[in-house]
């Protein structure tokens, strides 16, 4: 994935070939600190001298991860001030804790507290300077671009309906004739944050669901959940893609009749830092959120190996967040990524963990090391496709990971819509009440998270497992691409494995918004009769 950060990072920029990162969070590459030796004891006297040593040292945010009872909870509260840290924020329900501290060995002390399963920290550069990277420039929709797609605009369609090729492909167009979703139900956006004061996505804002998590506790500061001037329009442009009203402004969304929350975990520089992330989940489990958008990688890992300590720490408490957003009603949605990467190697070259220290290459087992969210259990991976409905040129893929397909847009190069489209990118909203043009997995995921709305709106009183089920069984399947040789250029690009029902480039096959709002539930034998043997075991 090319770190944008949202998106898988998300996805933002629009060069001649793609890579843009499904989530946004890119990793270093360097691995984590080299665990310190085991320590069975430690005294207050011990810990204290330790915080001293490190008062001059700059602090860290840490993740300690521990058992859920009472007793337990009270305990490692204690010792994280006793290991010289300072409690930012508790999720008793799931028993994570964030804590920043300067103490360089307050992981490995925390670690032996009776209760912690694990703990972490959640980065490499101090917290008062993060590093910046370059986002790349999403294409502004200009004037007569505009104007031109309002003369091609026909019957209810919103003026720049025209340029979004996306629409049809996944048969949202004429699921808009069924229906445009339920106001009654919600996607949260778990991103850089969300402009609601654009014209497309203000109708449809969900003010109450809506946060700012970037210190690991929320914010909810009327407006915290916007990014500034400065920041990313990343989530602006998802909200967009999902949500934007069909009200005779702009463009169209795939649910255009849902709300939209802002959940803002991306900090200034665009990084989604696991504390973060998990105040994002919490937050929506709590308030109702039907779906979360989630279209980056958690820094600072791109893949965070379960053998080393900090980044084993980091997994565990973003997997029991969504985790816990599953089980209190909420469907987890997120992208693939953006750097061609099988998802089902044997080993994968990660050139850009730790992102936010020092990077270099590291070969790692994508079934022992996982991009997070993306590769948790009960989360949606989503791949992408371009104009031609063949995978995206960046788009990460592999053979029991990806789940599903929907257009996150190509290189006209590789993929050229039909007219009147003009651009082989996704139109979405961004700050200040513009439009503009993005591309990669993070433009595929919020086509998904709109269908998965559609789904809840038709069926208000589904579960997320039925949700997801509905989600798979009406999926178009689409064969695998063989030979895939995308650029033209004679040589293979990617190898896809797998029936057209279940394969690497397109998992379960291409989102269909009709079919996923026309279905009926069965007169007799319930949903588990309707659901194919496949959609319930997955």
């Amino acid at each position: 994935m090319a770190r944008l950060r949202p998106g898988r990072r998300p996805a933002l920029a629009v060069p001649a070939v793609l890579s843009l990162a499904a989530s946004f969070g890119f990793l270093p590459a360097t691995a984590s600190a080299a665990p310190a030796p085991a320590v069975t004891t430690a005294t207050a006297a011990t810990s204290q001298a330790a915080a001293t040593s490190a008062a001059a040292d700059p602090a860290l945010s840490y993740l300690v991860n521990t058992r859920t009872d009472h007793r337990t909870l009270a305990s490692v509260r204690r010792e994280i001030g006793r290991n010289g840290g300072t409690l930012v924020a508790g999720y008793d329900r799931i028993g994570v804790f964030v804590a920043h501290s300067a103490n360089p060995d307050f992981a490995r002390l925390m670690r032996a507290v009776p209760g912690v399963a694990s703990a972490g920290a959640t980065r490499h550069t101090p917290l008062a300077s993060a590093s910046t990277a370059d986002l790349g420039t999403p294409q502004v929709l200009g004037g007569a671009q505009a104007a031109a797609a309002g003369a091609a605009a026909t019957g209810d369609q919103d003026p720049l309906e025209p340029l979004q090729w996306d629409l049809p492909a996944i048969k949202a167009d004429k699921a808009h004739e069924k229906t445009l979703g339920s106001p009654k139900v919600t996607v949260g956006v778990i991103d850089t944050g969300v402009d609601d004061t654009h014209p497309d996505i203000a109708p449809n804002f969900d003010r109450a669901a809506s946060v700012n998590c970037v210190s690991g506790k929320p914010d909810t500061t009327d407006g915290a959940w916007r990014p500034s001037a400065s920041e990313s329009p990343h989530g602006t442009h998802v909200a967009g893609e999902i949500a934007a009203a069909r009200n005779g402004v702009g463009m169209t969304g795939v649910a255009p009749g849902v709300k939209v929350a802002g959940i803002k975990v991306g900090n200034p520089d665009s990084y989604f830092y696991a504390e973060s992330v998990v105040c994002g989940f919490v937050w929506a489990a709590e308030h109702h959120v039907d779906v979360t958008n989630n279209s980056y990688f958690t820094d600072p890992w791109y893949f965070n190996c379960t053998t080393d300590p900090d980044q084993k720490a980091l997994v565990d408490a973003v997997d029991r967040a969504s985790r816990y957003a599953e089980r209190r009603g909420t469907v987890n949605i997120a992208a693939a990524g953006n750097e061609n990467y099988d998802l089902a190697a044997r080993s994968i070259t990660d050139p850009q963990s730790p992102n936010d220290g020092t990077a270099s290459d590291r070969v790692i087992d994508p079934h022992r090391c996982f991009d997070i969210p993306t590769q948790l259990p009960g989360v949606v991976t989503v791949a992408a496709t371009g104009a031609k409905g063949l995978k995206a040129s960046y788009s990460n893929y592999g053979r029991g990971v990806v789940d599903i397909a929907a257009p996150g847009g190509d290189s006209t190069a590789y993929q050229t819509p039909v007219p009147p489209a003009t651009s082989g990118l996704i139109l979405g909203t961004l700050p200040g009440g513009k439009w503009g043009y993005m591309a990669g997995t993070s433009m595929a995921t919020p086509h998904v998270a709109g269908v998965a709305a559609l789904i809840k709106s038709t069926h208000p009183y589904a579960s997320p497992a039925l949700v997801k089920a509905l989600l798979y069984a009406e999926a178009d399947a689409t064969p695998c691409t063989d030979p895939y040789d995308i650029d033209g250029d004679g040589k293979v690009d990617a190898v896809c494995q797998g029936p057209a029902n279940r394969n690497g480039f397109y998992g379960r096959g291409m989102a269909d918004a009709l079919a996923a709002v026309t279905v009926e539930r069965p007169r007799t034998g319930g949903w588990s009769a309707w659901v194919r043997p496949s959609a319930r075991t997955a």
